[in-house]
């Protein structure tokens, strides 16, 4: 009896146990397909309104992007909220990235600006504290010429339409009424004025009358090949941070868009949250999306070759502050040669502007009387203040800045060919493991990886591309052209050797001076047949271009009878070679005021 029962309660029994598991399963089941860790992936991430997101997968749901067979936790709306947060947060990254190299790219641009700033200040204090204690007698009239000259040699170093050359020359040619009415004339400066037609006349036939040899054109020669590559070298820098800008805000197109959201967001649609999509279908993505960026690759390879010559040439041998710290020589050598030559000026501008002057009474037949250029206490200071850095510190600073920059600058040479993998990496793909392939979760991507660039997305198997994006295809031609423009205007910018010659100059192998020629010494190495660049010999006769006469050659033996003002004429105070004697002449000049 008792086993009759038995066996039935036993049956009873498993099929209550059966049931039990069947619901214990169900329950699971419908736990395990809950959308609560969709709703919460939606809410941290702001993809948009929480009421989207549906409790409960459903089954009836007609989507666009994220397709798939069984139940499913998005809905349309969800599709469109997912296409505006991937496409923020895509733009997001890519400004991530982008950031630091237009950072490196306006600092250093803003840095280069500072620098060249101070030089011209440094150079302009130079030149004032010349005139204001050599030539004291036109300093007062000359330093707003002096201001206008280094105004537009700023203007030009920004960017600006500005000349270098009819800078100089403009400012020479203000300086010559002075120079013959102060200096060469003394006597009949209370009876002409600079701005009446006596100083107009002299103004228009300086270039004509040369009063001042080869040392304008020298000065205006070197400051243009100097300061030309300062400048490209800041047009440039603002060329790369358009660039920059224009990445930023590159236009990401609605099959890229829905590639996105297929990468990033179709597998919440399953309850999977935390899956990582694979590396090989990230990088498709991004290819994808990014074709037309990577079409910048190769010419933003070119632009950054083409910052490393500028900066070579700019820097590279101290050219720009070389040809800045020679314009106090070359005006100081132009006046003392219009000084030497007074007796022929004269003559010349007689002819030609209809004054006579006669012998000044300042003009004794006297041997030259040299002046030099040490300055007494009670002399005005130098624009330039002496608690300024020293031009060693300077001069290392702008070294140290161009190192610094053409160091940051080698990490960023493949930038654009490299930003779809630098949005690959880390935490955002899988590379082992498990992974999300858009359409499953796989153990590795069985896709064909394609490569950078419009054309190779043509085999993309994830994203479709149409055509190039108008703006980057514009972007591209603008750097392009900007490199070709560069290249033109500076076509031996890739050789070395002649960006040498910027901080060089033409050595005088025979000058080993190690002083300032105001100081009165002579190079032990000048001869009559050596001359330095300021094409002045050893006993004190500037060679050059006569005044009114077109043939270089050599002046008389002896000097005209006039009183020289300056420099001493058997001194040059020719181009430093050598950044030793840069340093002790400069230091010299400070400690004297």
């Amino acid at each position: 009896m008792s086993r009759g029962i038995c066996p039935r309660v036993n049956s009873c029994g498993s099929l209550w146990i059966l049931s039990a598991v069947v619901l214990a399963v169900n329950v699971i089941d419908v736990d395990a397909y809950s959308c609560h860790e969709v709703r919460t992936a939606f809410q941290l991430r702001q993809v948009g309104p929480l009421h989207r997101v549906p409790e409960t997968p459903g089954t009836d749901v007609d989507l666009l992007i994220c397709k798939h067979q069984g139940p499913s936790c998005c809905t349309r709306k969800m599709e469109e909220s997912y296409q505006f947060a991937v496409k923020r947060e895509s733009l997001h990254n890519i400004h991530s990235y982008s950031y630091e190299l237009e950072h490196l790219i306006s600092g250093h641009s803003d840095a280069f600006q500072d620098m060249f700033q101070y030089l011209l200040s440094f150079s302009q204090g130079h030149l004032s504290s010349l005139l204001e204690g050599t030539y004291s007698s036109l300093s007062r009239h000359a330093l707003p010429h002096v201001n206008q000259l280094f105004s537009s040699l700023s203007l030009y170093l920004r960017g600006a339409n500005v000349s270098v050359e009819a800078a100089v020359h403009q400012f020479f040619n203000n300086l010559f009424p002075l120079a013959y009415t102060r200096l060469i004339n003394p006597g009949i400066e209370g009876s002409m004025m600079a701005g009446s037609e006596m100083g107009d006349c002299l103004r228009m036939i300086r270039q004509d009358v040369n009063p001042f040899g080869t040392y304008p054109a020298v000065m205006a020669q070197e400051l243009a090949k100097a300061l030309g590559a300062g400048r490209q070298l800041g047009l440039a820098l603002e060329e790369g941070v358009e660039v920059m800008n224009a990445t930023e805000h590159v236009s990401l197109s609605k099959d890229c868009v829905k590639g996105l959201v297929k990468m990033v967001y179709c597998s919440h649609c399953r309850g999977l949250t935390l899956i990582k999509p694979c590396v090989g279908y990230c990088l498709n993505v991004m290819r994808g999306c990014l074709a037309s960026v990577s079409e910048l690759d190769q010419p933003w390879r070119r632009y950054t070759s083409l910052l490393e010559q500028l900066t070579h040439a700019m820097a590279g041998h101290h050219s720009l502050e070389l040809a800045l710290l020679g314009v106090r020589g070359h005006v100081n050598e132009a006046l003392l040669y219009a000084q030497l030559h007074g007796p022929l000026i004269t003559a010349t501008v007689d002819k030609v502007c209809g004054l006579t002057t006669g012998e000044p009474t300042g003009m004794q037949p006297t041997s030259p009387e040299v002046t030099t250029s040490s300055v007494t206490s009670s002399s005005p200071t130098p624009s330039a203040a002496p608690s300024q850095p020293l031009p060693e510190q300077w001069l290392g600073q702008l070294a140290h800045l161009r190192r610094e920059f053409l160091m940051y600058l080698q990490r960023y040479k493949s930038f654009f060919a490299a930003l779809p993998e630098m949005l690959c990496e880390g935490e955002n793909v899988v590379d082992d493991s498990t992974c999300w392939s858009g359409d499953d979760v796989v153990e590795s991507y069985s896709g064909r990886v394609v490569g950078n660039g419009l054309h190779a997305q043509k085999q993309n198997p994830e994203v479709r591309v149409r055509g190039a994006d108008p703006t980057m295809a514009e972007v591209k031609d603008r750097l392009d052209r900007f490199i070709q423009e560069t290249q033109e205007r500076f076509p031996k910018l890739g050789q070395v050797e002649a960006w040498d010659e910027l901080g060089s100059g033409e050595r005088d192998e025979g000058s080993t001076t190690d002083c300032d020629d105001e100081d009165g010494c002579q190079a032990s190495g000048d001869g009559p047949e050596k001359t330095s660049h300021t094409e002045a010999s050893s006993e004190g006769k500037p060679i050059g271009r006569q005044p009114g006469g077109d043939s270089p050659h050599e002046n008389p033996s002896k000097p005209p009878s006039v009183k020289v003002i300056g420099a001493s004429p058997s001194a040059s105070w020719a181009r430093p070679w050598s950044l030793a004697l840069i340093f002790a002449a400069l230091c010299l000049q400070w400690t004297l005021f």
